[in-house]
């Protein structure tokens, strides 16, 4: 990553005012630095050394993009380019992004603020950025052939506006947005309120991250772009499940949690062990008399959801979208249904063909994930993941929430597993049993049916064994 340090010694150079068209000679002796990062760990909040005072954010698997400070305006440098991203480790992706990611760096800035965004664009085509749900003049708003040019490629433009209001928001192309999105290419926008307001309460913790999906086939690197339903990776900041980093708070610390979604599809969020708020949205902070208590909030295609809890009750607690097809990885669509299914016969046939031919999905899809059978080079597994207590069966939107009572304050470090507290641990069970009730009839029709079948067909449950005789 290029140092902040080198970043901020560019402060005292002077910058006259520019439009959101092509970078004037004089503006381009002014272009700041751009800061590039390429690590797909959890980056530090950025406190702010200049302009006015906020508390960071932390963006999961991701960064901040620094600033500098030129006669009043905060200035930044994005750079659209290709970037090779990991989305879990020993999976890596060829996509489009900014400043080294994808999704791109966070922005920060508080209400208020006159901004200046520097953008180059190294892609092979032309492209341009919406700054999505900001008030902003129209000429700034980056649709291209509506608002502006589009940005050619090789070239630096430049967007300008003030920060009206305090809130969550995302940045991405209006520009190829088929393509440049289904490669990528997307970020986060905070904007912290200039003062007290009575509906932002104080925080100890602060994450954000975006929804996205990709289609890559097994041992490709490129999402296929015109896929519009079949995605097989569905991702947090790009990274799937185990490469999604746990989320380390504090015990008793007010928590913030901004979702965005440029997806395909809505996803419905569900935090385990306890219950939150919806505190805002892209169209800023909710009114109090709108909130109750929640444990599952959907995020619908092109929203934000800022979501607000106590973090009161210790452990290590799920944390993921509840479409169970979204916590998986690299999922074929096609594959047939085989439970209850006898292989037996016919799987010793096709050993004499194929000796390292294994039975898959007679007792469910638990198996892939004990079997480690071979897969392409770069392809994620697609469940995966081991616990304290064996293998999460997860991928995908998945991620852990992390209560500790002694993590300190400000320290986002993984604490490791939760030790459970004696005879708090489901186990095993070793007494006596009776039988178990069970369902035994039907209930009556509203309408009988005209017309019965002349023999009635029972179908007969083959309670899958273990794989000892294939």
């Amino acid at each position: 990553m290029t140092s902040r340090r080198d970043f901020f010694k560019y402060a005292g150079i002077a910058g006259g005012a520019v439009a959101a068209s092509a970078v004037s000679r004089v503006a381009m002796a002014a272009l700041p630095e751009p800061v590039i990062q390429t690590s797909p760990n959890t980056m530090a909040p950025l406190v702010p050394n200049s302009g006015r005072a906020y508390n960071p954010v932390v963006t999961l698997n991701g960064w901040t993009l620094p600033w500098r400070m030129n006669q009043g305006v905060k200035e930044f440098h994005l750079v659209a380019e290709p970037v090779v991203r990991e989305m879990a480790p020993g999976f890596k992706a060829h996509l489009w992004g900014y400043n080294g990611q994808s999704p791109g760096p966070t922005i920060e800035v508080v209400e208020g603020d006159r901004v200046r965004i520097f953008v180059t664009n190294k892609l092979p085509e032309h492209t341009s950025i919406h700054w999505h749900g900001q008030r902003l003049p129209n000429g700034m708003d980056g649709v291209a052939g509506l608002n502006q040019p589009a940005i050619p490629s090789g070239k630096t433009f430049v967007y300008e506006f003030v920060a009206r209001r305090p809130g969550t928001f995302m940045y991405h192309p209006h520009a190829d947005e088929m393509t440049q999105m289904a490669m990528g290419m997307m970020g986060f926008w905070v904007t912290h309120p200039k003062v007290k307001n009575d509906l932002i309460d104080e925080v100890q913790r602060d994450f954000c991250f975006l929804l996205n999906a990709y289609d890559i086939d097994p041992g490709s690197y490129t999402p296929k772009i015109m896929t519009m339903l079949d995605f097989n990776l569905w991702s947090w900041n790009s990274r799937i499940f185990p490469g999604i980093d746990s989320l380390n708070v504090r015990l008793n610390d007010k928590v913030r949690i901004r979702i965005g979604n440029l997806t395909m599809t809505n996803h419905p969020i569900h935090l385990h062990g306890h219950e939150f708020l919806v505190t805002g949205t892209d169209g800023g902070p909710t009114p109090k008399s709108t909130r109750w208590h929640e444990v599952t909030t959907d995020v619908a295609v092109g929203q934000m959801r800022q979501i607000e809890f106590l973090a009161d009750e210790e452990g290590d607690w799920a944390f993921h979208c509840h479409k169970s097809h979204h916590t998986m990885n690299a999922m074929g669509h096609n594959v047939p249904t085989l439970i209850g299914v006898d292989h037996r016969g016919i799987a010793k046939k096709i050993n004499n063909l194929i000796p390292d031919y294994m039975v898959m999905g007679e007792r469910g899809m638990a198996d892939m994930t004990e079997m480690e059978m071979p897969i392409p080079d770069n392809t994620a597994a697609m469940m995966t993941g081991q616990g304290p207590f064996g293998s999460v069966e997860m991928g995908g939107m998945f991620s852990v929430l992390k209560v500790r009572r002694n993590q300190k304050p400000g320290d986002y470090k993984d604490p490791g597993w939760y030790k459970h507290p004696e005879g708090t641990v489901a186990h095993e069970y070793t007494g006596p049993l009776t039988e178990p009730a069970r369902f035994k009839a039907e209930g009556g029709q509203s309408m009988p049916r005209a017309q019965m079948p002349a023999k009635t067909t029972e179908v007969k449950v083959r309670k899958p064994s273990s794989h000892s005789n294939h």
